[in-house]
């Protein structure tokens, strides 16, 4: 048979052979066997590539389909597995160097627009693919670097091609005709791609114009359809791969640049910014590229550029073109190189070059690279040490300043020898002057610049002192030049621009100061975009500012420029506020910083400029007035311009006064001096302030006399104040009032500080009689109240003068603490009158009730109050001075704070506080504060107020309600309403005279006996009253008084049972499920909030509590048979049901608790519960298969009410002998209930309502109330009651549990029931053995019931079904019942349990994947150590121990292969095994099976995991440390160097994980690190404070410390745990191991460790020292 196929390969090269059977044959003859070729693979695979390049150059001609075959076989025969196989066995097998070149022209095909190609481009790349896979095959690329230089390039195109398609679509769609231009290059689709712009050229090129638009559209869909399936992205990360590995072999880096920069350097960067750039985010989508293979080609760019670029080999180029010579004398060089390469010159060249991208991207790829260089550039070269470091610095220095005019930037003068630089420079390098071009793009410009600014200043490239003494200051007259141009050519609309004022300001302060007027001008005081991005960096911009002149000490500095800048002329009518929140927060922090003498002269330079720049412009004579008023008002201009200037000047002195930090005893002498001096300058200042404005007034108090009558209409419609007489106005009174309070905190906090108390009654006039000047306090508070202090038409009751309201009513409230502070003032007459009309001044009641539309916000500060904040402000003054003003107010007063506050909460419920922006205050929100604060329930006719506010509107809200029969207590609401005369006396009446308490006590009584609700509320009504229930349930029910919580108490219950819902056919709107539960649950809650106030008992004195247990219940029985009740979803339905059994709970408790006539109300309650009629209405309910709710209430409540009385038997004879007659009658009714509900006729019904988790929970109660009855009552009863019920229950329980998924709740209740029926049983058991009959039987029932529980526990924590944080939710549950189980245990049952554990802990079952079941059986471990056991028991457990130790240190070690088993296997085992230590404290014997812990922990995995993970596994291995060293301590003796290596991994991991990441430190996982570095510090404390366990061995842990730390750069919030914690370890270490650490590490690792001690004494050691000397 061989011999017929020996022809095959004379048929293939045989021109009479058809083409389509020489493919056939060549498919036949590669994969049969029988076909015998000599060296069949190579010729095979040399005929399908020869005839693909004969094809291509037009040597052979056959069909399409051919063509396609051919690249299709070619495929196949690359990704064999023959063909692979025989390449492993190291057969030869090569290909020709034409079909590298045939790859390359048919890539560079298709990534041309315009192109059909006749083959699909996956088949190609698959075939690029599959000779890259192979070394063998893929050196006909590797072998000839500049092919693979070549391929990268090709396919870097056709990516960016891809990338860009759908922008180039949209562009074609756009454009009718197209340039002719463009059709230039389809004659060069044909020439091989030899120029690398000329192929560049045509990736930007489109369609013809002739062609017809749909097949356009085809050509341009057509290969992204293909691309999709060929994984372009996955063989270009390949390609990128070989190619870098292929350049790192290279041996002439010249080469290698030249060829970088000649043809790979433009795609590549063009490549890395559309992977890179979010607008082409759609197209990632669009091809599916992933975001990590994204990131890998980045990186692989990423190398090859820098490998490239910037090799060491090139570090003396670099120098010989960038720095300056000798003889040069700080002059740059005309960058001539000894060689033809100049790297810099070469790089920018091409990246200035046009054509390799899109216009429109051009400058956007350029500057993206700029940064990207020099960063690249920085690592490489920026690292030296010694004068070496100062030389790669200025090296990085000088590439900056080449980079920086390439971003269009030109700076004038940037240095001496600009000029040959120019000349030297390409036509494409030179540049026009700066005052004729600008950056095409600021925005990019400024990214960039902002990117350079900033890797320099991380880079530390610029040394100030070394730039000065050494280098004639070139550094810093760059960045001066630089700082022009930004200056200059000024974009304050864009937030890059104060980034990079920033940057710069923080690689020195002296590149601004020259400019820093400009610089507080454009950036703080005359800034106009309000954009909030920009303002956001204009802020931070100005925050640095403040900081950095901080910390020179040069704050006065600083603000003597600001000064100078406010006091020029305005450049618009409005500036922009001075202080906004960030920037006032951050001068209040510097200011604390700053020396007090400091703050006071910046407050007196404030108060200089004041006097000297602004009052003489707003003093100005008439006379000039006039004149000005001629050239048309330009003296009304001045003055208003002044009032600007004076009320931002004001609120600057205002901020700085109140931050700085007050006089006190203990302040200098001079400090108190310089303080009185300004206090003194500041009161002058405002002497002179109140007499401009009041010559003002008398100069011209009615107009002129001599005017006609039309204008002296005008001047009488004119009377008002000037908006700068106005802002005069506020800026005095906020002056004024900053100097009473700051004046006054002084005198009260320093005793050598004496008031100027007696010099403020500059505001009183002199006409005034004296008898009333006798108080200068009391005198002010009159002219305040009588608004003497303003000139009339100052007076500010007009609705344009929010802010000098709010000045005056401070000034009053400053003056009413003086009045409060001296008793002589309080002892006369009428002080008493005066103090309440200044309180009812700042209350002004007119403007509290004054409706707004909308919520108004206000920011906190003075300078910000307007009319649309000023309610705000004003309510503020209010709620933060209640105290102070409350006891000078009316009744009328307090009801209408208390309306207010009530009113603002409601709106804030409905929705008015969604847009609440953060850091701003609202009424609502300070309504809030102040209701949840712990001053309110101090405040008792407040309080009162409040609650008879929600009252009132409660009662209106039901007064609305419809009325299904006549209810006296509505009758009561309406005569109260119709009989008030007034609103205002309706809002006096207290609440228990709107509510008569003995009508609704009767109403309530009725409508619980017979059913019927006389109220009925619509869904609107009901939704009002949830939002005032909501109000009340935050209310503290301690700070009711008796009358107000009797009454509300009772009001609420009479909603609970006298309400109900409209019929749908009578409501007003849509009703919606579930609104009835949940307001009979709100209720339930706050009644049961209201129980457990202190003046509860006095709603006791009106109604037993066992009736209004009955009431409770009883209507809510009548309630759960109405159809809206019945549709209540079943989540709603379940927490009204847990709120019903608080109630209960919480009233029975309090009955018991305080004695409250015990066996009367319990009885009554009891007789109820278990009544026939209650009982037979429900039964009749379930039998008739109508709803199972009233049966799941009643059921609920006997639950409820069990287990109260459960619980507090144990207080003494006489009560439990009470509540064991209640417990055997609910006990006795809970049972037959329990069986009716689970009927088989009713099991579908109670499944749905009930369901299992009820149903176990209702027989848990059962189970607890028996025995607990019977053991009170010394009943030697030997069966339970109900045993066959919970025989069958614990039956049906044990078969369900782990059979199949379960919901966690059935399951957690059913573990709970089991440890109550062991319970039970065993106890019942010993009582069988006293007795002496059946002891034996009830033993061996006993042991099968053990088994029976301990196999199905360990079913159920081995089920597949239940995740690791289901186990964690079992984990109590599981526990209690093992300790049920083994806490009266036999040693036969604990051995039982015991083998379970050892045929769990098997490491041959983890191997063969059964995890689940050794888990069981290591969290059994873990559970049963916590557990107390008897004695017996406990020696069996210890003795065993040893070994269950060893069997998890093995799991843990297999586990540790794993890394998928970490969290959910390998945690809980350590952990696990953490247990077992801490409970073996003094009882595992042999300090080896303690060591052998070590040896599992040094092999847990720690590194490559998600930051969950990895906290999981660092806490587990922590506390496994910690209590190893805490309960073992005899072990460290000898074991000491393991505990440390495996403290160390923990160390070196959080290390690698806290290192600082760029732009993702900032993230949701970095708490992770940070606890993990708290872990670690609080570890070496515990280590330092245990020195003896570790002798000698401080010098170790210091030295694997610094070693590890040289490694990484930590973030600082890690690295300042780390630092405190290794300060503890170096108390340890002698003077002797310093010397050892110094002469032994190596020298990077020296420099760490000097660095680290040099900070540790300077810092730790000093504040050590200090401590040890109070020490005793």
């Amino acid at each position: 048979m061989a011999a017929i196929y020996s022809g095959i390969h004379l048929k293939l090269k045989s021109p009479q052979t058809p083409w389509e059977d020489k493919l056939k044959l060549a498919r036949f003859a590669w994969i049969s066997s029988q076909c015998l070729l000599p060296n069949k693979e190579q010729v095979l695979l040399d005929w399908c590539t020869h005839s693909l390049t004969c094809w291509y150059n037009k040597k052979v001609d056959f069909p399409q389909d051919v063509l396609e075959g051919l690249w299709c076989y070619l495929d196949d025969v690359l990704h064999s597995r023959k063909l692979q196989s025989l390449l492993k066995q190291g057969k030869t097998i090569s290909l020709r160097l034409n079909m590298a070149q045939l790859l390359l022209d048919q890539l560079q095909k298709c990534a041309h627009v315009g192109s059909k190609s006749p083959v699909c481009v996956s088949t190609i790349l698959s075939v690029c693919q599959g000779i890259l896979s192979s070394p063998a095959l893929s050196s006909v690329f590797t072998t000839k670097y500049e092919l693979m230089v070549s391929l990268l390039a090709k396919l870097c195109l056709l990516s960016c091609f891809e990338l860009q398609q759908p922008l180039l679509l949209e562009h074609h769609m756009r454009e009718s005709v197209m340039c002719q231009d463009e059709l230039m290059t389809e004659h060069l689709q044909a020439e091989p791609a030899t120029n690398l712009e000329t192929s560049q050229m045509e990736q930007i090129t489109v369609s013809p114009p002739e062609q017809p638009e749909s097949d356009a559209n085809k050509s341009l869909a057509g290969p992204k359809e293909n691309l999709r399936s060929a994984n372009l992205f996955e063989v270009l990360l390949q390609v990128l791969s070989c190619y870098l590995s292929v350049q790192r072999q290279q041996a002439n880096p010249n080469r290698v640049f030249t060829m970088v920069t000649n043809q790979l350097i433009q795609p590549l960067i063009l490549l890395r910014h559309l992977l890179t750039s979010g607008e082409f985010a759609p197209s990632h989508t669009h091809l599916r590229l992933r975001q990590q293979l994204s990131r890998d080609i980045r990186v692989k760019i990423d190398s090859i550029l820098q490998l490239a670029l910037f090799s060491s080999e090139h570090l003396n180029l670099y120098k010989e073109e960038l720095l300056p010579t000798k003889e040069d004398s700080g002059k740059r060089g005309s960058g001539g190189a000894k060689g033809p390469l100049k790297p810099v010159h070469a790089v920018l060249c091409k990246l200035s070059a046009e054509g390799y991208c899109e216009p429109s991207l051009h400058y956007s790829v350029k500057s993206n690279t700029l940064s990207l260089l020099f960063k690249f550039f920085v690592e490489r070269y920026g690292k030296g040490k010694g004068e070496v470091e100062e030389e790669q610095r200025m090296l990085c220095f000088y590439f900056l300043t080449r980079l920086v005019p390439a971003l269009e930037l030109h700076l004038d003068g940037l240095s001496p020898a600009k000029a040959e630089q120019q000349d030297d420079a390409s036509p494409r390098e030179k540049s026009p002057p700066s005052s004729l071009c600008s950056p095409r793009s600021w925005s990019l410009a400024l990214l960039a610049v902002e990117s350079l600014l900033s890797q320099a200043l991380s880079a530390d490239i610029y040394n100030v002192a070394a730039d000065k003494i050494r280098h004639r200051q070139v550094q810093l007259k760059f960045y001066r030049v630089l700082v022009q141009r930004l200056f200059n050519e000024a974009q304050p609309s864009i937030p890059s621009w104060y980034r990079c004022l920033k940057v710069l300001l923080s690689l020195s302060h002296l590149i601004l100061e020259p400019d820093l007027d400009q610089l507080l001008s454009s950036a703080w005081v005359n800034a106009e975009c309000m954009e909030v991005r920009v303002q956001r960096a204009r802020q931070l911009m100005v925050c640095s500012l403040l900081q950095t002149y901080t910390k020179l000490r040069q704050l006065p500095r600083l603000f003597s420029e600001l000064l100078s800048v406010v006091c020029q002329p305005a450049l618009d009518d409005l500036r922009p506020p001075l202080l906004s929140e960030s920037i006032s927060m951050s001068l209040r922090t510097c200011l604390l910083d700053t020396p007090p003498s400091q703050g006071l002269e910046i407050c007196s330079l404030m108060l200089e400029s004041i006097r000297r720049y602004i009052l003489p412009d707003l003093g100005k004579e008439e006379s000039k007035a006039e004149k000005m008023d001629i050239d048309g008002g330009q003296g009304d201009q001045e003055k208003e311009d002044a009032s600007l200037k004076l009320s931002s000047l004001s609120q600057l002195l205002h901020v700085v006064l109140f931050s700085l930090k007050t006089l006190d005893s203990s302040s200098p002498v001079p400090l108190v001096r310089q303080s009185r001096g300004l206090m003194e300058e500041m009161q002058q200042a405002v002497k002179e302030l109140l007499h401009l404005q009041t010559s003002s007034v008398q100069r011209n108090p009615k107009g002129k006399k001599n005017r006609n009558p039309q204008e002296s209409e005008k001047v009488s419609e004119s009377n008002t104040a000037a908006p700068w007489e106005q802002r005069t106005q506020e800026a005095a009174l906020l002056l004024r009032y900053t100097w009473v309070e700051v004046d006054t905190l002084f005198h009260i906090h320093c005793s050598k500080y004496t008031s100027l108390d007696s010099a403020q009654t500059v505001a009183v006039s002199e006409t005034e009689d004296e008898a009333c000047s006798s108080s200068p306090v009391l005198n002010h508070i009159k002219s305040l109240l009588s608004g003497e202090i303003l000139p009339s038409r100052l007076h500010p009751s007009s609705p344009h003068s929010p802010r000098r309201r709010l000045l005056l009513k401070l000034l009053t409230l400053q003056q009413m603490k003086k009045v409060l502070l001296d008793n002589a003032l309080l002892c006369k007459s009428d002080t008493a009158t005066l103090l309440n009309r200044a309180a009812q001044f700042i209350l002004a009641r007119p403007e509290l009730e004054v409706s707004v539309d909308g919520e108004q916000v206000w920011d906190g500060q003075i300078g910000s109050v307007n009319a649309s904040s000023h309610l705000v402000a004003h309510w503020h003054l209010i709620a933060s001075d209640l105290p102070l003003i409350m006891p000078h107010l009316s009744a009328e007063d307090v009801c209408c704070i208390a309306n207010v506050l009530v009113g603002s909460l409601l709106n804030r419920q409905t929705g008015g506080s969604k847009d609440q922006l953060p850091g701003y205050l609202t009424v609502s929100l300070i309504s809030s504060q102040l209701l949840q604060s712990p001053i309110f329930p101090e405040l008792p006719s407040l309080f009162s107020a409040a609650v008879q506010s929600l009252t009132q509107r409660i009662v209106g809200v039901l007064q609305a309600a419809h009325a299904a029969k006549v209810c006296p207590t509505l009758q009561t609401f309406q005569e109260k309403e119709t009989g008030a005369v007034s609103s205002e006396r309706d809002a006096n009446q207290s609440v228990h005279k709107l509510v008569r308490k003995e009508t609704i006590i009767e109403d309530i009584l009725a409508s619980s006996k017979t059913g019927e609700m006389p109220v009925l509320l619509s869904n609107t009504q009901t939704k009002e009253l949830l939002q005032l229930l909501q109000i009340l349930t935050n209310l503290n029910p301690d700070g009711m008084c008796s009358e107000d919580l009797s009454s509300v108490f009772l009001l609420l219950f009479f909603m609970l049972t006298c309400t109900s819902s409209q019929p749908d056919q009578m409501a007003e709107d849509q009703p919606e499920s579930g609104a009835d539960a949940l307001f009979l649950g709100k209720l339930l809650r706050i009644l049961v909030s209201l129980l457990e106030g202190r003046n509860f008992q006095s709603v006791l004195k009106l109604i037993h509590g066992g009736t209004l247990l009955q009431a409770a219940v009883s209507s809510l029985l009548w309630h759960s048979n109405s159809a809206r009740v019945q549709a209540t979803c079943i989540p709603d339905w379940l927490d009204l049901i847990k709120a019903v059994q608080g109630f209960i709970r919480c009233l029975v408790q309090l009955i018991i608790i305080r004695n409250s006539s015990i066996r009367l109300n319990l009885d009554q309650f009891t007789s109820y519960l278990t009544s026939k009629e209650v009982a037979s209405r429900q039964i009749a309910v379930s039998s008739s298969g109508a709803s199972m709710q009233s049966v799941h209430l009643l059921l609920a409540s006997l639950t409820s009410f069990s287990q109260a009385m459960t619980s507090n038997l144990g207080r003494s004879k006489p009560v439990d002998e009470t509540l064991t007659q209640m417990l055997t009658r609910t006990t006795a009714s809970l049972g037959p209930a329990v069986v009716s509900v689970l009927k088989p006729q009713t099991v579908i019904k109670q499944a749905s309502i009930l369901g299992q988790t009820f149903v176990v929970e209702v027989v848990t109660v059962m189970l607890h109330c028996e025995p607990s009855s019977l053991s009170v009552q010394d009943d030697r009863r030997l069966t339970l009651t109900h045993m066959t019920l919970y025989r069958s229950f614990s039956q049906q329980i044990l078969r369900e549990i782990s059979s199949a998924p379960m919901p966690m709740d059935f399951l957690v209740s059913s573990l709970h029931f089991l440890s109550a029926f062991y319970k039970a049983v065993e106890k019942t058991e010993g009582e069988r053995e006293k007795e002496g009959g059946e002891a034996k039987k009830g033993e061996k029932e006993l042991d099968e019931l053990y088994i029976q529980i301990l196999q199905n526990v360990h079913r159920l924590l081995t089920a597949s079904w239940l995740s690791s944080t289901d186990v964690g939710e079992l984990e109590p549950a599981v526990q209690e019942l093992l300790r049920h189980l083994v806490e009266n245990s036999t040693i036969d049952r604990f051995n039982l349990l015991l083998l379970l554990i050892r045929e769990g802990l098997d490491s041959g079952k983890l191997r063969a994947g059964n995890c689940r079941e050794v888990l069981s059986a290591v969290t059994i471990v873990k559970l049963l150590s916590c557990c107390q056991i008897p004695d017996t028991c406990s020696k069996a457990l210890w003795l065993i121990a040893s070994q269950i130790i060893s069997a998890m240190v093995s799991l843990v070690r297999t586990s540790s292969e794993d890394v998928s088993l970490t969290l959910p296997f390998t945690v809980p085992t350590v952990t696990s095994l953490t247990s077992l230590l801490r409970q073996g404290e003094g009882l595992i014997g042999n300090p080896h099976h303690v060591i052998l812990v070590f040896g599992a922990l040094q092999s847990v995995p720690l590194n490559h995991m998600s930051p969950p993970v990895y906290q999981a596994m660092f806490l587990a291995v922590h506390e496994a440390l910690f209590a190893i060293i805490q309960c073992h301590p005899q072990v460290m003796l000898d074991a000491a160097p393991s505990f440390l290596n495996v403290f160390y991994r923990l160390v070196a991991s959080i290390m690698q994980e806290g290192r600082q990441r760029g732009d993702s430190d900032t993230g949701p996982d970095d708490d992770v690190y940070l606890l993990c570095s708290r872990l670690i510090e609080r570890m070496y404390s515990h280590i330092a404070a245990t020195a003896e366990s570790f002798p000698t061995l401080s010098a170790f842990m210091v030295a694997q410390y610094v070693t590890e730390l040289q490694k990484v750069t930590l973030r600082p919030d890690v690295k300042l745990h780390l630092t405190e914690g290794i300060y503890g370890i170096l108390d340890l270490c002698m003077e002797q191991d310093i010397k050892f650490l110094t002469a032994g590490l190596q020298m990077g690792v020296r420099e760490v460790f000097n660095e680290l001690y040099s900070s540790y004494t300077h810092y730790h050691k000093a504040q050590r020292q200090g401590e040890d000397k109070y020490t005793v």
